[in-house]
């Protein structure tokens, strides 16, 4: 959403360990004081944690195509961290003030016309290229959307499209077959536990790298476990007999060259995070563009509901703790999803 209020602050709530988080005072503009508002995470500048703040703005009706969502879980990313730090702006450019967030979960409030496959009361799973799913409210397209499963979770769903997705691309770039070796880096995290999913339900043997504490969840899933280390290339060998068919890295910093060194050709590795290594070695980047579709996301949404897919959910906070979310994100060793609740 684009049609922001002006405001003036104030006050501020502050926040443990973080700068205060301006509260607006939102003035008469044109005589729309009577319309309604909504509270969603903003920022106005490129920057750190500290640059996020929540605003209220108004109160969009959706038009032809569109349908109003009253969101009940949105899950936060790494790429938003990255995108609101300003690496990608000439890329993806920002407007200011922006929005955050393309995940969510939600129950329609209300539908615009031509819409016709939701009506009001209907619960929801879609995703936003309009940076602003982190919010009490989100205007989609009805082709975003898909009906939400019975036995998901409102934190699953408001978490699935973007690690969902990236992880079904990743898997499909490298060709994966009934019998072939895969090797994935991160393979606890968010994408990770995705992609290690989708492979052993595709009947391959998969190798996965990650801390010791998540070993136990990998191997519940059927996953060989592979600590972080010294020898690490000698020891996914060992685990592998020698022979491996594919590296998925979704983690970055040196798991390239590691797959090359492995002898995986570079058409069967896929990098969601290392893009420079991609451009070097011209190896492949599939991710959440290759896979964001409405079909796949409904696929996954039916894999959860039968549960054959977990999306595990790390940690959930409340809207106004947004900056406490990422900055828990940015440690990188989050075993699943973080999870925002207004």
């Amino acid at each position: 959403m684009k049609d922001y209020l002006n405001y003036q602050e104030e006050g501020t709530i502050k926040k443990k360990g973080w700068p205060p988080i301006a509260r607006p005072s939102l003035k008469k503009i044109n005589n729309m004081e009577n319309i309604q508002k909504f509270r969603a995470v903003q920022y106005d500048k490129y920057g750190g944690i500290d640059v996020l703040h929540i605003d209220e703005v108004r109160l969009q009706k959706p038009g032809s195509g569109q349908v109003l969502v009253k969101v009940k879980a949105a899950g936060i990313n790494p790429g938003e961290a990255t995108i609101r730090a300003g690496t990608f702006a000439k890329q993806w450019p920002a407007t200011f003030p922006s929005g955050q967030g393309s995940d969510f979960a939600g129950i329609v409030d209300q539908v615009g016309e031509h819409v016709e496959d939701f009506k009001k009361g209907d619960e929801v799973i879609g995703f936003t290229d309009a940076r602003a799913s982190q919010a009490e409210y989100v205007l989609a397209e009805e082709g975003h959307l898909v009906l939400k499963p019975a036995h998901v979770s409102w934190e699953q769903a408001g978490s699935l499209f973007v690690v969902g997705t990236t992880g079904y691309a990743a898997v499909k770039a490298v060709t994966l077959k009934k019998g072939d070796t895969l090797v994935v880096s991160g393979a606890a995290g968010g994408v990770g536990s995705v992609v290690v999913q989708l492979a052993t339900n595709a009947g391959a043997k998969v190798i996965g790298i990650a801390s010791e504490a998540n070993h136990g969840w990998l191997k519940k899933h059927g996953v060989i476990p592979i600590a972080y280390g010294v020898d690490l290339a000698a020891r996914i060998k060992e685990a592998a007999n020698g022979h491996i068919d594919a590296f998925i890295d979704c983690y970055g910093q040196g798991y390239v060259d590691l797959a090359l060194q492995l002898g995986v050709t570079t058409q069967r590795i896929d990098t969601i995070i290392d893009f420079e290594a991609a451009k070097k070695y011209k190896v492949k980047t599939d991710g959440n563009s290759a896979g964001a579709k409405a079909e796949v996301l409904a696929e996954l949404a039916n894999l959860v509901d039968k549960g054959k897919l977990e999306i595990p959910i790390a940690k959930v906070y409340p809207l106004d703790e947004v900056r406490e979310a990422y900055e828990e994100l940015e440690k990188r060793h989050t075993h699943g999803k973080i999870v925002l609740v207004p």
